[in-house]
């Protein structure tokens, strides 16, 4: 797996996928990461708010993409968006797994969907598509009906989605390295924009080596 980003072939309109090759780093700078995560709640709740979330511009451009995929983005929410629903609640960022600490922050900061799969159980090429009637996976909450949903696809099959991962790659706590991968709306968010975002994150809490940065769109 040395070519990225990886070969990804796209079928939905309007998607630009940003892609990170990421190592864990020893010893994970745990106080930089609680810090981080304090720092990145309190930010989501000065920019946003519960009732204006769905107008914001990322948020609503991603409905936008969900109906265009077949699914409804009020049933089904991103997970950008539930995550920050979560925060405007009062809720703190939890502490699961560094690298999973990192893609939270930036799905939070950026405001669109975010993932990180370890790359043990990865093989490319992906295709990123509208999931098919009868097809589902085992997801981070169980049995999942991917039937309309947006999908991203490896050559073992679904792998994950913007509303919630598969455990097929989910990070682990031997997992040393990971792709991570968000889903962001065209003409919204940029690849420069996410780039810095994470650079930034990586900085002011050392958890991470990125070796590669790259999209797909």
């Amino acid at each position: 797996m040395s070519d990225f980003p990886p070969p990804t072939r796209h079928e939905l309109d309007g998607w630009l996928l940003f892609w990170a090759d990421l190592t864990l780093c020893p010893g994970a700078a745990s106080e930089e990461l609680a810090t981080l995560r304090r720092e990145t709640a309190a930010r989501a709740r000065a920019e946003h708010t519960l009732e204006r979330l769905s107008e914001h511009p990322t948020a609503s451009a991603l409905r936008r993409l969900y109906r265009q995929a077949g699914v409804d983005p009020t049933r089904y929410r991103p997970s950008s968006e539930a995550l920050l629903r979560r925060l405007l609640k009062g809720e703190e960022l939890p502490a699961i797994h560094p690298l999973v600490d990192l893609n939270n922050c930036l799905s939070a900061a950026l405001a669109v969907p975010a993932c990180v799969m370890d790359v043990r159980h990865l093989r490319p090429p992906f295709t990123f598509r509208a999931g098919r009637p009868g097809e589902a996976y085992e997801s981070l909450r169980g049995p999942f009906n991917l039937d309309g949903k947006p999908l991203l696809v490896d050559a073992d099959g679904p792998c994950d989605t913007p509303i919630t991962g598969g455990v097929r790659v989910k990070v682990r706590e031997d997992t040393a390295r990971v792709w991570l991968v968000a889903y962001m709306p065209t003409g919204v968010t940029s690849f420069e924009a996410a780039a810095a975002t994470l650079a930034d994150l990586v900085r002011r809490a050392p958890a991470a080596e990125v070796a590669a940065v790259g999209w797909s769109g």
